[in-house]
């Protein structure tokens, strides 16, 4: 039985220390800032982009690997006679699936599964990958068994300003304005079935406020929340609100790990700074 190699690409947003214990390897997605090209969490950070929107006003543009650049990547795996198991961003947001699948077919014994999700809603499919991995499970049963289990992800954000969005095109200057007007923090869900996002509740007031209130409504009353981990997952905001979820999770669940990453490149650029999320699975 040929050895597995676990890929997934740039945008499910595990740091370092999460990919060397899980052994990940990433494809970074494409940053497009200021006519220069990027590659998402190698030679740019969330920082940087930050940095140019408050002097120039300009946001990147992001986009997914050709299907060259898939088999590039793929291949210096295949040709070693590995299989590799590629958890890719949501088809709904990205063309990377699409890509991804058509350097799979091109290759061969590589499995490429469409998260129907993005950030670590993705990441933590490639954590159940990993432990199948761990377990010597062949390729085409981890594809099979990650693929039934992927609208079990519970993926959602608080947005604190609606800025980035507008300017992104994803959402009319006329809502972001009203919306910073009137202090609303939007709670943006991601259907699993579709991989397509949402509005979900919206929260008024401060920060830390909509914060506690969002992971009480997400956490109170679960019975079938998985609780080997969960995410919290946020794209610069202060520790102070970090702390405030951990200790709401933590009342709320018990959870044997609760992990702590910030949003990469890609993610970053659509949502802006201070947007935050908990992300875990149901049984």
């Amino acid at each position: 039985m040929r050895k597995v190699i676990l890929s997934a690409d740039s945008t499910c947003d595990l740091d370092d220390r999460l990919k060397e214990r899980y052994q990940v390897h990433c494809q970074p997605l494409h940053i497009n800032l200021g006519g220069e090209q990027y590659k998402d969490g190698v030679d740019i950070t969330p920082g940087d982009i930050y940095d140019t929107y408050q002097r120039q006003r300009v946001l990147p543009k992001t986009s997914a690997p050709n299907p060259a650049e898939y088999i590039d990547y793929f291949k210096r795996w295949t040709d070693e006679g590995y299989e590799v198991i590629h958890i890719s961003l949501g088809s709904g947001l990205s063309s990377s699936y699409q890509n991804s699948r058509i350097a799979a077919q091109e290759l061969g014994h590589v499995y490429s599964i469409d998260s129907c999700n993005l950030s670590t809603g993705m990441g933590l499919l490639v954590i159940e990958a990993a432990e199948r991995i761990a377990k010597g499970m062949p390729a085409a049963q981890i594809y099979q068994e990650v693929n039934e289990i992927k609208t079990k992800v519970q993926a959602s954000f608080v947005i604190d300003n609606l800025t980035y969005l507008r300017e992104g095109g994803r959402c009319s200057a006329l809502t972001a304005f009203s919306a910073n007007l009137l202090n609303i923090k939007p709670c943006i869900e991601v259907d699993t079935a579709s991989g397509n996002m949402k509005v979900g509740k919206k929260y008024r007031g401060a920060l830390p406020k909509a914060l506690k209130h969002y992971t009480m409504d997400k956490l109170s009353g679960q019975a079938d929340i998985k609780t080997d981990r969960i995410f919290i997952t946020h794209s610069g905001t202060s520790p102070e609100n970090i702390e405030l979820v951990k200790n709401a999770i933590e009342e709320l669940a018990e959870f044997k790990e609760i992990l702590v990453t910030r949003a990469g490149c890609t993610i970053s650029s659509h949502c802006g700074p201070n947007t935050l999320g908990i992300l875990f699975m149901a049984n």
